[in-house]
């Protein structure tokens, strides 16, 4: 027996539809704030039409455009949910109402804080980079240029690297502090004879 197109589906359902494992499904959720399937008793997972229609859309930029999640997410920040759904609804088949409303985007975070005038700015403190240094690789030799290769769409340049945590930072402060303060008392004491 067929359910009717808008009946919930369970997370099975959507994973047999969609192709790809359940807890691939469970993974977008905590990637992408706009999958908000209905849960019931014991944490079971409902997804309504519009659901299935997004991570339709989800999963179309993601292995068909070969995008990666951030990249997803990136989309999902600057078109918005909307543009997620009609992907998915064109991929479906399906007519997409101008006035039915997908899954709601998250709110836009807010604008970052002016930066100061550059007559103002201080002197940055100094960062101490406790990671080690990546290994050095040859580059890979470029593919020779096809009709193919010319034709396809240019990849998303690399995104801006992410805020450092406040919480890092002031470890980092903090282990700074203390290797000044063992070299300050180093160089106090006097030197061991050999």
């Amino acid at each position: 027996m067929d359910k009717s197109p808008a009946a919930f589906r369970t997370i099975s359902e959507v994973s047999e539809t969609l192709d790809v494992p359940a807890h691939v499904l469970r993974f977008w959720e905590s990637k992408f704030p706009a999958v908000k399937p209905v849960k019931r008793g014991g944490g079971r997972r409902y997804y309504r039409p519009e659901d299935v229609t997004l991570l339709v859309g989800i999963r179309e930029l993601l292995y068909d455009d070969g995008l990666t999640i951030k990249g997803v997410q990136k989309i999902f920040r600057e078109k918005g949910a909307r543009h997620v759904t009609r992907r998915g609804a064109e991929h479906l088949g399906e007519a997409l109402p101008e006035d039915a409303a997908p899954a709601p985007s998250p709110a836009p975070a807010p604008a970052p804080a002016p930066a100061p005038a550059p007559e103002a700015e201080a002197a940055p403190e100094p960062v101490l980079d406790l990671a080690p240094p990546a290994p050095a690789r040859a580059p890979e030799p470029a593919p020779p240029a096809t009709e193919s290769a010319t034709t396809e769409a240019e990849p998303d340049p690399a995104p801006a690297p992410a805020e450092p945590d406040p919480a890092d930072a002031e470890r980092i402060r903090a282990a700074i502090s203390r290797l000044e303060a063992l070299r300050d008392r180093l160089r106090s004491e006097p030197a061991p004879r050999s």
